[in-house]
């Protein structure tokens, strides 16, 4: 039986988690590790300077006080002692859209599936004002690891799903979107005088490209994006070997 690990960082109690792990139940057997309480834009931190605790709060539903990274790495060492078949993450409440994935625990989770050589799925649906209908969204998070469980992935790589709130008109394969990204720091006092801050959106203006996933969702479609941990800027290695007058320049 295919095992398929189910993490989120909305926290153990969210409904886009239960209903992730409901729909996937069809396809393997789901074991659910993850944070104890939210750890939303999180990044892809993990805890290095205090101890974790995994507790095990029903059948086969784990959690831990500490990131999605952590929940991806305690499942793996402690709860299966190997590696699952399948990572999916999700879902999350609110878009993982362009440049926004660095900071998503929800997406850092599938990062360190596919970092460790899992295939991995990270799910994210459009926020909302007026409670949440996850059916579209488990729906096409079934759909997907259908087609990862028997076709597999590149190795090292992963997918970013993002479903919109109404119906979809379909699936798009789209890349990574850019914007214009300034954030707003919001200074307020206490009722002792003492400055505290707010961390908020500021200006957001996304740069147009026909196939990004911004471009997808505003057209109506499932943005499906494939990611890597590669980070390096590999078209700017030439230009690199050109300022350093070489590709191995001596250092003085």
């Amino acid at each position: 039986m295919r095992r398929i690990l189910v993490t989120n960082d909305d926290g153990v109690l969210s409904e886009g988690l239960k209903a992730l792990a409901a729909a996937l139940a069809p396809l393997g057997e789901i074991t659910i590790v993850a944070p104890v309480k939210e750890a939303s834009a999180i990044g892809h931190a993990l805890t290095l300077h205090h101890p974790l605790r995994l507790e095990q709060a029903g059948d086969r539903i784990f959690t831990v006080d500490g990131t999605p990274t952590d929940c991806v790495n305690l499942a793996v060492a402690v709860v299966y002692r190997g590696l699952p078949d399948l990572v999916v993450a999700g879902i999350n409440k609110g878009f993982n859209l362009g440049d926004d994935i660095t900071y998503s625990g929800t997406v850092s989770g599938a990062l360190e599936g596919a970092l460790l050589g899992v295939p991995a799925i990270a799910v994210s649906l459009a926020r909302s004002r007026h409670g949440y209908d996850f059916r579209q969204s488990a729906s096409t998070a079934v759909t997907l690891s259908e087609s990862v469980l028997r076709k597999g992935l590149p190795p090292r790589t992963f997918l970013n799903v993002n479903v919109p709130r109404l119906k979809a008109k379909g699936l798009r394969v789209t890349v990574q979107a850019k914007r214009n990204h300034v954030t707003s720091i919001s200074e307020r006092h206490d009722p002792k005088g003492k400055a505290y801050y707010w961390v908020e959106e500021g200006q957001d203006e996304w740069e147009p490209h026909d196939r990004s996933d911004y471009q997808a969702i505003r057209d109506g479609y499932v943005s499906v994006t494939p990611l890597h941990p590669d980070m390096t800027a590999h078209f700017a290695l030439e230009y690199l070997e050109e300022l350093s007058l070489g590709t191995e320049a001596e250092v003085k």
